[in-house]
């Protein structure tokens, strides 16, 4: 036993002097790339590379991102309240002095390219020529309108969307809505062999762009701090933000959890409520809330043990997963944030560049740090809240007939009987948003449709009706036409189908 004990003092001794090592390389690296800076970034370059070298520091003491399985426990009844109980105590009659007390956040730093756009996501149009950005605006402008309030809407922009964003502004210079940009930080991509980065220098334009990566939405609660504009909202009487991502349309202000947070019955305050939502068959690989070490932990699939992946996909066990709508104390991320007391599992994100070359970027999420904040809380919503758009197969849902626009917000119609969306499953010739757009003449009737599975080169005439279970597969080399005025109920379509003009 004692040259076993002397043997892995030995490893754990190697390991040490090989991180120390790591470190090292890391600083004089990131050092070089600093003295790239023009005097007018170097502040804020200085900033992204410390913020990013405690990452690194913490990537490095880290075993693996696995959690200890044995202590996670199912959350205590009370630490996950059901959205009815909060609707049930109704409004104060100053719902209007609560509103003013509050921020809109949205998570921006997304480009399109998963749905084939360049450019940021948030101005990709999704209802009537409406962009995300525009649903954003129009809803708090009616919340501003409605209550006679001043809600201000912060962009957490990336350098990736930043110029776009802002040169689209203006066009809301005259809204009702204070709209404020922050950028997210800035971190290096590093060499998945040799763990340093592959920038040489600050620059990030041209053959430079894939030097470089925003870390996740983690991010925050460093960048929001280090803005100044968090000490700004707080000076002006502005308590609580709601964050959530800016392609999620049913993130919408709700008065009811906020009057929860405000006025809580119990008189204590809530520094941090997360809105989760029942899982489905879709949401298997979503992040659920647990009990870990006597606090709320918000656990994602990375995180998990192999051998329990299943267990943690089972709808059975964990019922639950994080819809990533926050409702978040400025005066506690401001206490926190000043105590470096924040903590969040680090996410390793492997990539590979055009060229070939395999990267890491060392990410984190907003919801994770639940476990450093105070009388933290789950409040499971109806899933109206959780409607995010990230594919083709989510836009065609959101502009059927399935949802009506109002100030904005979009509400399921009360002509389809049953709650839930369809299950719809688009191929790959409908991945870019141009190539979907053209399929489409218009967007087919969808109110009573269950499931819809389309493959190959399809395309859809006007007015067509889809009810039921509707699968349409083109083999290679065929293609299928829906004719104009077409009703599918319940059918199978597959082979050649060419409608001709004559």
């Amino acid at each position: 036993d004692f040259s076993k004990a002397m043997s892995q003092a030995g490893t754990s001794q190697f390991q040490e002097v090989i991180r120390q090592e790591l470190e090292y390389s890391m600083k004089v690296e990131l050092d070089k790339i600093l003295a790239t800076a023009p005097s007018n970034e170097l502040e804020h370059t200085k900033k992204d590379l410390e913020g990013f070298k405690k990452l690194f520091h913490r990537f490095l003491q880290e075993k693996g991102p696995s959690v200890d399985w044995g202590k996670i426990q199912r959350p205590p009844e009370d630490s996950i309240q059901p959205y009815e109980k909060i609707k049930a105590r109704g409004l104060p009659d100053n719902i209007a002095s609560v509103l003013n007390k509050l921020v809109v956040v949205k998570l921006n730093g997304g480009l399109g390219t998963s749905m084939g756009c360049k450019g940021p996501k948030s101005l990709i149009g999704v209802r009537n020529e409406n962009t995300f950005l525009d649903l954003t605006v129009q809803q708090i402008e009616h919340l501003n309108k409605s209550y006679n309030t001043d809600v201000p809407l912060v962009l957490m922009n990336s350098f990736n969307t930043d110029d776009d964003t802002k040169k689209i502004l203006q066009k809301y210079s005259h809204s009702r809505v204070k709209i404020y940009t922050f950028n997210q930080s800035r971190y290096p991509r590093i060499n998945k062999e040799t763990l340093l980065p592959i920038a040489k220098d600050v620059s990030y334009s041209g053959e430079n762009t894939e030097c470089w990566y925003p870390p996740g939405h983690g991010d925050i609660y460093a960048s929001f701090y280090n803005s100044g504009l968090l000490d700004n909202l707080i000076a002006e009487g502005k308590e609580y933000i709601f964050v959530s991502n800016i392609d999620n349309l049913g993130a919408t202000v709700d008065l009811y959890i906020l009057n929860h947070l405000m006025n809580p019955p119990n008189g204590k305050r809530c520094e941090f409520v997360m809105e989760v939502t029942n899982k489905t068959r879709a949401d298997v690989k979503g992040g659920t809330l647990t009990q870990y070490e006597n606090k709320l932990r918000l656990v994602e699939i990375a995180q998990v043990p192999k051998a329990h992946v299943d267990e943690f996909k089972s709808v059975s066990k964990f019922k639950i997963f994080n819809t990533n709508n926050l409702w978040i104390a400025l005066s506690a991320i401001k206490r926190l944030q000043e105590k470096n007391a924040i903590d969040m599992e680090i996410i390793v994100n492997p990539k590979t560049l055009d060229g070939g070359l395999n990267v890491i970027q060392l990410e984190t999420a907003v919801g994770a740090a639940i476990k450093s904040f105070e009388n933290s809380l789950g409040i499971n919503v109806p899933r109206s809240r959780f409607l995010p758009v990230k594919t083709t197969s989510d836009l065609l849902l959101v502009m059927s007939n399935l949802y009506s626009l109002n100030a904005g917000s979009l509400t399921m119609s009360e002509k389809r009987e049953f709650p839930t969306v369809p299950l719809v499953k688009l191929g790959s010739s409908f991945t870019k948003v141009q190539d979907y757009l053209r399929r489409f003449e218009s967007i087919p009737d969808m109110l009573e449709l269950d499931h819809l599975t389309v493959s190959g080169d399809v395309t859809f005439g006007k007015n067509v009706s889809l009810k039921g279970t509707v699968i349409i597969i083109a083999n290679h080399g065929d293609r299928i036409d829906i004719p104009a005025g077409a009703l599918l109920e319940n059918k199978i379509v597959s082979g050649n189908l060419r409608i001709l003009d004559h």
